[in-house]
C-alpha cells in the first residue's frame, strides 16, 4: 500500500523589537527611535502584514554599567513592556503580543492580572516570557534587593507560575452570567488559597477567564535548570543555537524533558532568535553582512567587549591592532547588569589569542567574529531555503527574527522572504485563527488530554457568588 507523503512542517515566525545594543545599528541614518510609539507600531504592523505569529518585547530592569558608569553602548531603555503591548493590541488584529516580565521581582497576583488583562484586551493574543534573576545589582532597584540565591531562581519562578495559574483558573468557564432577568451577574468563582515559601495568598482572581485560558508562556534559559523549567511549564522556548546540528540536539533534549514531565514533546515550540542580512546575490549579502557587523562592533564596542574579558580598563587601547598583551585580571568585576559577559575569562582569552593568531585578526576583527549571533545571510531564496531546512530537520519550529534596524529592519524580510516561504507551502498565506495559541498550534490549557503532572488541575475552594441582586 502506498503511503501518503508527509505534509511539510509549518514555519513559525516572531518579530523581536530590538533595543539599543550589540544587535542594532543605532548610528545608521535609517535607524529610528527606540521609545517612540510609532516605532513599535511600525514593526508590529509589518509583522502582521507578514502573517507572523507574534511581536516579542524584551525588558531591562536596570541600566547596565561598566567600570561604574552607564554602559551607553548597550542600553536597554524603553517604555514599560505591558504598556507597549496593550497599546499594540489596539492597532493590530491577529498578531500575538509577547512580553518579558521577570518572575523574581514581581508579584504573582499582579502579573497574573496584567497578562489576563492583555489577553482580554487583545482577544486572546497575550504571551508572557518568564525570566528570572539572581543579580543583586538589578535587585537594588527593588525592595528585596539581591536576596535570591542563584539556585533559587527557578524555585521562585515555579511558585510564581503555580499561583498565577490558580488566579487564571479561579473563574469557571461560564462564571460571567450577566443575566438581567435573574439578576445574577457572576457565579462559579473560586477562591485561591496558596501557602508556600514565596507566597501566602487568599482570594479570588479579579477577572473572568481570558480567551486563551492562560496566556502563552515563553521561557528563555539555557542552563540545566532553565531547560527543565521550560520543559515543565513553557509553551515556547526562546533560545540560541548556531548550527542545524546544535539545534537538533537542543530540540531533542527539550522534547525529551517535556515527556519526563508528563507532556507530549510536541507541546513545545522551539524558537531560536536569529538575525538576517539579504542581498541580490550571495556575494552582495555577505558584503552587506560584513558591513553590518562592523557597524555593530565599532571601535568603542570592541574595546568595551575586551574590557569585560580582560577585567581591565583599556582606555587608549587601539582595537585595530593586536589583542592586549597583558593577561586578564581575574579578580576584577568590571560589568554589572546584563551586558555581555564572559564566564571563564582565562580560557576565553587563551582561545581568542589562538584564533587571532591563526587568522591574522585585529582585536576588533576578533570581537566581530566571536560576538556575532546566528545569522541568515544570502539571497531571499537562500534564506527561505535555510529557514525551511532547520524546521523540516526538527532543529526548531521557527525563529524569532531580530532585525538590526529599528523599526524598518523587518520590512525587507516580509517583502522578499515571506512570499518564498509561502510558495514552498510551509508558511501561512492568511491567519486562520484568532488567538496566539491557534497561531502556534497549541491546545487550550484546560484540554485534559494534555494536562501535565508538572502543574495538575487545581481544586481551589469554591467562593460564593457575591454580585447578585
Amino acid at each position: 500500500m502506498r503511503t501518503q507523503p508527509r505534509s511539510p512542517r509549518q514555519v513559525h515566525l516572531g518579530a523581536h523589537f530590538p533595543g539599543v545594543n550589540q544587535t542594532t545599528v543605532w548610528r545608521d541614518p535609517r535607524a529610528g527611535s527606540q521609545t517612540d510609539p510609532s516605532s513599535f507600531e511600525h514593526l508590529a504592523r509589518t509583522a502582521e502584514r507578514g502573517f507572523m505569529d507574534f511581536f516579542f518585547l524584551a525588558e531591562g530592569l536596570r541600566l547596565r554599567e561598566q567600570r561604574g558608569r552607564i554602559y551607553d553602548l548597550d542600553v536597554v531603555g524603553r517604555p514599560d513592556t505591558l504598556t507597549v503591548l496593550n497599546s499594540l493590541a489596539a492597532v493590530t488584529t491577529h498578531l500575538g503580543l509577547a512580553g518579558t516580565i521577570n518572575a523574581t521581582f514581581n508579584e504573582a497576583a499582579e502579573v497574573a492580572r496584567q497578562f489576563a488583562s492583555l489577553d482580554h484586551l487583545s482577544g486572546g493574543r497575550a504571551a508572557w516570557n518568564v525570566v528570572t534573576s539572581s543579580d543583586a545589582f538589578t535587585g537594588e532597584n527593588f525592595r528585596r534587593g539581591g536576596y535570591l540565591a542563584h539556585a533559587d531562581r527557578y524555585v521562585r519562578a515555579r511558585e510564581v507560575l503555580d499561583v498565577a495559574r490558580e488566579f487564571w483558573d479561579s473563574w469557571g468557564p461560564d462564571a460571567l452570567v450577566a443575566d438581567p432577568v435573574s439578576g445574577v451577574f457572576v457565579r462559579d468563582v473560586h477562591e485561591v488559597e496558596h501557602h508556600g515559601p514565596q507566597f501566602d495568598v487568599r482570594g479570588p482572581g479579579l477577572l473572568p477567564r481570558s480567551p486563551q485560558g492562560h496566556p502563552v508562556l515563553f521561557q528563555a534559559g539555557d542552563s540545566d535548570g532553565g531547560r527543565d523549567f521550560g520543559a515543565a511549564y513553557a509553551d515556547a522556548i526562546f533560545t540560541m543555537h548556531g548550527t542545524l546540528e546544535a539545534g537538533q540536539r537542543f530540540t531533542a533534549d527539550l522534547r525529551a524533558r517535556a515527556v519526563r514531565h508528563g507532556r507530549a514533546g510536541e507541546d513545545l515550540r522551539i524558537l531560536p532568535g536569529a538575525s538576517f542580512v539579504l542581498g541580490d546575490t550571495e556575494a552582495e549579502a555577505r558584503e552587506n553582512a560584513r558591513e553590518v557587523r562592523f557597524q555593530q562592533v565599532g571601535p568603542e564596542q570592541a574595546v568595551a567587549f575586551l574590557e569585560q574579558a580582560w577585567g581591565r580598563d583599556l582606555t587608549g587601547f587601539d582595537p585595530e591592532g593586536p589583542l592586549p598583551a597583558q593577561e586578564p585580571d581575574l579578580t576584577s568585576t568590571i560589568v554589572q547588569g546584563r551586558a555581555r559577559s564572559v564566564q571563564d575569562r582565562a580560557e576565553t582569552v587563551r582561545q581568542w589569542r589562538e584564533l587571532a593568531a591563526a587568522h591574522g585578526w585585529s582585536a576588533r576583527e576578533l570581537v566581530v567574529e566571536v560576538s556575532g549571533r546566528q545569522q541568515f545571510v544570502g539571497t531571499p531564496d537562500q534564506v527561505a531555503a535555510e529557514i525551511d531546512a532547520y524546521v523540516q530537520a526538527d532543529a526548531c519550529d521557527g525563529f524569532i527574527l531580530v532585525p538590526h534596524l529599528t523599526p524598518t529592519g523587518l520590512d525587507e524580510f516580509v517583502d522578499r522572504v515571506v512570499p518564498l516561504l509561502q510558495e514552498r507551502g510551509v508558511y501561512r498565506t492568511e491567519y486562520t485563527g484568532t488567538t496566539l495559541r491557534e497561531h502556534l498550534g497549541l491546545r487550550h490549557p484546560h484540554d485534559t488530554a494534555r494536562r501535565t503532572d508538572a502543574h495538575p488541575a487545581r481544586h481551589p475552594a469554591r467562593h460564593p457568588a457575591r454580585h447578585t441582586a
